[in-house]
């Protein structure tokens, strides 16, 4: 059976850039979303439970969320758990609803997001290279098993290499949009 995958090394890609748009989503730009809340964890009844499973978030305006809690007793430690994220976010306690502000982002934070930004696209291009190195030894451990020839490694080379590219094209495409969002061009 022959170690080179094309369906495996698609699967992993297409991962480095589905995690690399997640990673994305959660960083703050001027505008508010709902997804800028998904890394909170809340201690609810004895355990860490993410915000989503303790209230409903919703976006009511471009600069506000709202955190609708379930719960009366969670309000307190939801409203802990948003203020200790590392957001900057300050959220302002109506009954069992919180209300997020988005602040104006200074142009310091603005440089540094979009740093960060350009660092998750980088980690997301090491994971697409190191796929693309796994498939490259795969075919040559099939060719000196003799399960493939020398001109068909070197055809399936060039479709790794091919994923490859058209991947760390999506890459850099979604990165750079993060960036002029961030940036507000």
């Amino acid at each position: 059976m022959p170690a080179y995958d094309k369906a495996d090394l698609e699967r992993r890609m297409h991962g480095a850039v589905e995690s690399l748009k997640h990673d994305l989503g959660g960083l703050r730009t001027g505008r508010a979303s709902a997804s800028l809340l998904d890394p909170v964890t809340v201690e609810v009844y004895g355990a860490h439970m993410p915000l989503n499973q303790v209230a409903t978030v919703s976006v009511p305006e471009p600069r506000m969320i709202s955190v609708q809690v379930w719960d009366r007793s969670n309000v307190g430690p939801t409203d802990k758990a948003i203020r200790s994220a590392g957001l900057g976010l300050n959220p302002i306690v109506d009954g069992q609803t919180l209300r997020l502000p988005i602040p104006d982002l200074t142009e310091e934070r603005r440089k540094e997001l979009a740093k960060l930004a350009g660092q998750y696209a980088e980690k997301a291009r090491i994971a697409a290279r190191n796929v693309r190195r796994d498939g490259m030894d795969s075919l040559k451990t099939d060719e000196k098993k003799h399960e493939i020839s020398e001109d068909e490694r070197k055809r399936l080379e060039t479709e790794v290499q091919k994923l490859t590219d058209s991947t760390i094209g999506e890459i850099d495409a979604a990165a750079q949009a993060k960036e002029k969002e961030i940036l507000g061009q």
